[in-house]
C-alpha cells in the first residue's frame, strides 16, 4: 500500500502578510513534511513586496526548490487553479504551470473548471474543458506531472459531472485532487465519493468544515478557500485515512486552513490517525 504524508497548503499564512519563504520556514517550524505553494501569472504588488505567499511564474522556478531544500519541506503540488471553462485564461497558464512544476520539483498541479462564461451551455463548457485538458496533458505526460482535478465549482461538485470531467481526456497525467471540504459543502458525502474515485487520486486537500459553516453553507456553495483545523469540524478523518491506506499510490494530505494555529493543530490531529 502507498504511504500517506502530511503537507500544508501555503494559504495558512495568507493573513500574516509575509513572503513565500517566511511561510515555508513557518511550515518547517511546525513540522510539516510537505508544502503546496500557489503560483500566479505576471507581477503582483503584495507578493513582490514580500507581503503575500504566492510566487510569480515569471520568477525562477528554482526559487521554490531552494526554499524547499533550505527548510527541508518537500513540494507536494502547485496550487494552479485556473478556469478550464475559459481557455483564453486557462490553457497557456496551465501549460506554463506544468513546466514550472517540473523545474521546481512539484509532481502535481491542481486545478478545477473555474467560473464559467455566462453565455455557454454545459455541452459547450465540456468541449472547452476537453480542449484545455488535452493540450495540457500533452505538456504534462513527457514531464511526468499529474494534473489533479478538484471539486470546486458548478460542475465538479456533482459526482456524475466530475466523473465526466475526469474522463474527458484519456491520459495517465489526469487524476483527482480530492477536496474533502468542498465535496461536503457541495452537498455530497466525502467518504462515499472518495471510496468511489480513490483509484484516480493523486493528491488530497485535507479541508475540514466547522459545524457553524456547515449549517450556514452546505448545499448553498460549491467550495470555500480554507477550512477549520482538521479534527475541529464535520469530516470523518478516520474514514478518509482508512480509504487512502487501501490504495497503492503515495498520497499527500495537504491541509487547507486559514491560520498558523489551525495548521499546527491539524498536523497534531492527523498524526494520531496516520
Amino acid at each position: 500500500m502507498g504511504k500517506i504524508s502530511i503537507g500544508i497548503n501555503m494559504e495558512f499564512v495568507r493573513h500574516d502578510d509575509k513572503s513565500f519563504e517566511w511561510g515555508v520556514a513557518k511550515a518547517a517550524e511546525i513540522g510539516f513534511e510537505y508544502m503546496e505553494p500557489m503560483v500566479h501569472w505576471g507581477r503582483e504588488l503584495l507578493s513582490e513586496a514580500g507581503y503575500f505567499h504566492s510566487v510569480s511564474m515569471l520568477d525562477d522556478p528554482l526559487r521554490i526548490r531552494r526554499a524547499s531544500e533550505k527548510y527541508g519541506v518537500k513540494v507536494s503540488a502547485l496550487s494552479t487553479h485556473t478556469p478550464l471553462c475559459k481557455p483564453e485564461i486557462s490553457l497557456e497558464y496551465l501549460k506554463q504551470a506544468i513546466r514550472f512544476a517540473k523545474e521546481c520539483g512539484a509532481p502535481v498541479v491542481t486545478t478545477d473548471e473555474g467560473l464559467k462564461a455566462e453565455w455557454t451551455t454545459l455541452e459547450q463548457d465540456f468541449t472547452l474543458m476537453q480542449y484545455v485538458l488535452q493540450e495540457a496533458a500533452f505538456v504534462a505526460e513527457p514531464r511526468g506531472i499529474k494534473i489533479g482535478l478538484e471539486q470546486h465549482q458548478q460542475y465538479s461538485v456533482v459526482p456524475e459531472l466530475f466523473d465526466r470531467l475526469c474522463n474527458l481526456v484519456d491520459s495517465p497525467s489526469v487524476g483527482v485532487n480530492f477536496d474533502t471540504g468542498n465535496s461536503y459543502l457541495g452537498g455530497q458525502c466525502p467518504i462515499t465519493w472518495l471510496e468511489k474515485i480513490k483509484h484516480r487520486l493523486v493528491h488530497l486537500h485535507a479541508k475540514d468544515i466547522s459545524i457553524e459553516q456547515s449549517e450556514k453553507e452546505r448545499g448553498q456553495v460549491t467550495g470555500t478557500p480554507v477550512g477549520c483545523a482538521c479534527g475541529d469540524g464535520v469530516i470523518d478523518w478516520k474514514k478518509v485515512v482508512e480509504i487512502c491506506k487501501t490504495i497503492p499510490q503515495d498520497i499527500v494530505f495537504s491541509v487547507e486552513c486559514g491560520t498558523i494555529d489551525q495548521a499546527a493543530r491539524s498536523l497534531t490531529y492527523l498524526k494520531t490517525l496516520i
